[in-house]
C-alpha cells in the first residue's frame, strides 16, 4: 500500500508581533472547524519562529497537510489585520512508492486586500490537459 503526502512551508507577515499572537487564536478556531469536518482535514502547523522575525507566521505540513486550509487561514488573517499585497505558496504532492499518479504539485497566489485568487496551478491537471492537446490557460 502506498501513502500519499502533501508538503509545503511558507510565511505570512502579519505586520506586528501583537497581530502574530492574535493570529494564533484564528488558527486555533480554524483547527477546531477542520477537526469537526467529516473526514477531518490534515490541516497544517503554525508557529512564530525567531529566525523569521516576530511578525512572520510559519505555516508548514506535519508529514502531510492541506494547502486549502492554509489559503483559508491566510484569507482570515488578511481580513482581520487589513493586509494588502500579494501572497503565495507552493506545495509538492509525493508518494511513499513509485506510482504514476503519486507526484506533482501546485501553487496559489492571493490578493490579500480582496481575498481573491490571483492565479493558481495544479501540475496534475495542467499535465493532463496539455497531453490531451488542450490549452491549460483557457
Amino acid at each position: 500500500m502506498a501513502d500519499y503526502f502533501t508538503h509545503f512551508s511558507c510565511l505570512l507577515d502579519v505586520g506586528t508581533p501583537e497581530q502574530a499572537a492574535r493570529a494564533l487564536d484564528l488558527y486555533n478556531a480554524l483547527s477546531d472547524e477542520n477537526a469537526a469536518g467529516d473526514p477531518p482535514s490534515d490541516g497544517f502547523q503554525l508557529s512564530i519562529q525567531p529566525e523569521h522575525g516576530g511578525t512572520q507566521l510559519w505555516m508548514r505540513d506535519d508529514g502531510t497537510g492541506d494547502p486549502e486550509h492554509v489559503v483559508q487561514f491566510v484569507k482570515r488573517c488578511a481580513k482581520e489585520f487589513g493586509l494588502t499585497g500579494l501572497w503565495g505558496m507552493q506545495y509538492a504532492t509525493t508518494c511513499s512508492k513509485p506510482r504514476v499518479d503519486g507526484f506533482g504539485g501546485g501553487a496559489h497566489v492571493l490578493d490579500l486586500a480582496t481575498g481573491e485568487t490571483v492565479d493558481w496551478i495544479n501540475t496534475d491537471g495542467w499535465l493532463a490537459i496539455v497531453l490531451e492537446g488542450g490549452n491549460p490557460y483557457e
